[in-house]
């Protein structure tokens, strides 16, 4: 269902020893046959594991990298990036259960017990919950920022941001409660391995526990992304017909590209996983064990493209990406050059002064003579300063994710 579910009778079966009784030139094809199969087999079991390996260290460097940079500036401390903060606190987490889904794939068994497989199932669909639901959180944020800046001002705050982000872990918790109720050990059909899944007492729990995990997991949050999208979209097209700003509508052709990755990029990485679920419950036993692992793989791989489509796509994060990597190259190569990186580092740092999701300055100061609109560092690119027109209330700018 919404968790991975490590089904090994497949490699069981396969691992059976030949049958003794074939004799003669049959049965040293049948063993020829049978040997390029488990040849094969191996090298398939090879290029998994190094696919899991890169994925998980991706994963753990890429969110890594995320929630430093966020804990260590403290201007980066917004509403939005606080929600960034708990994805990537999440998808780290999610991606912790990697060894364990390797392992059993390469030993065709679980070896680790009953509490471990409650633990990792359970803690790994909670992760996976939230993740998708800080998705949702993110999207409802940008709809918000967008489309009643002024309106939601007041409360798009870092305090708010981490009630929220309580509130999603309490409901993925909530969601993901029968995982470990239901989680447990059971040998296979054939009884030469152990597989870690979710026994319940009848078929019909099985399917309920499918189309209920669709549904919170994939479905829903899907349309609610897709909507706050298009309606951001339609809200930066009436911006800029009815202002003509040349920036808005580059800035709409950018905000167009990145809601495609993102709805798409979370698509692509959940859709087969969910898709493998359902033919295992409709037709159990058909898949072979190797799509199940590819879409357990794609579904993790979307913890590591977060990161990317949430980090480098962003200017201030890019930036922050930067700093922490040329000190920590510079530090690794030299110490005669940590006084140069030290200046240089101190210089990024200032220009991270004002990643903000909105930027309220006053129209005019006490002097009449009128004020400079600083430039977002959360733009796509950069926007020339323009001096206000004349005093008057804040006046608030908006900017894309």
């Amino acid at each position: 269902a919404g968790v991975p579910l490590w089904t090994v009778s497949s490699w069981a079966a396969s691992e059976l020893p030949p049958n003794s009784s074939a004799v003669g030139e049959a049965g040293r094809q049948q063993g020829q046959a049978e040997w390029g199969g488990k040849a094969g087999e191996i090298a398939g079991m090879v290029v998994i594991q190094c696919i899991y390996a890169l994925v998980c260290l991706l994963g753990l460097l890429g969110n890594s990298l995320v929630i430093f940079v966020i804990l260590r500036y403290a201007k980066m401390k917004t509403a939005t990036n606080i929600y960034l903060l708990n994805l990537a606190i999440a998808d780290e987490l999610f991606m912790l259960s990697i060894p364990f889904v390797a392992t059993s794939a390469a030993l065709h068994h679980w070896p680790f017990g009953r509490a471990l497989c409650r633990t990792v199932l359970g803690v790994d669909g909670l992760n996976m919950f939230t993740s998708v639901f800080c998705l949702t959180v993110l999207s409802l944020d940008r709809y918000i920022a967008v489309v009643h800046p002024l309106r939601a001002a007041t409360y798009r705050r870092p305090r708010v941001a981490k009630m929220v982000n309580g509130g999603v872990w309490l409901l993925s918790l909530l969601v993901a409660s029968p995982i470990p109720i239901f989680a447990g050990t059971a040998a296979t059909r054939d009884g030469q391995a152990i597989a870690c899944n979710l026994l319940w007492p009848s078929p019909a729990w099985s399917a309920a526990f499918v189309v209920y995990t669709t549904l919170l997991g994939f479905l829903l949050p899907v349309l609610a992304m897709g909507m706050c999208y298009l309606l951001i979209v339609g809200k930066m097209r009436a911006v800029a017909q009815r202002v003509g700003w040349q920036q808005r509508r580059r800035s709409e052709g950018k905000l167009t590209r990145l809601v495609l990755m993102v709805v798409a990029m979370f698509v692509v990485c959940w859709m087969p996983f969910y898709v493998v679920q359902l033919i295992n419950l409709l037709l159990p036993g058909r898949l072979d064990a190797t799509v199940n692992n590819a879409s357990l793989i794609l579904s993790y791989s979307n913890s590591c493209a977060n990161p990317i489509l949430y980090g480098f796509l962003s200017e201030n994060f890019r930036h922050s990406f930067h700093g922490v990597l040329r000190r920590c190259l510079d530090a690794s190569l030299c110490c005669c050059h940590a006084g140069h990186g030290a200046t240089r580092g101190d210089d990024e740092e200032e220009e991270e002064e004002e990643p903000l999701d909105y930027c309220a300055v006053p129209r005019g100061d006490d002097k009449g003579k009128g004020c400079m609109c600083p430039p977002l560092p959360c733009q796509q690119e950069p926007v020339h300063p323009e001096p206000c027109c004349k005093p008057g209330p804040l006046l608030a700018k908006t900017t894309t994710f």
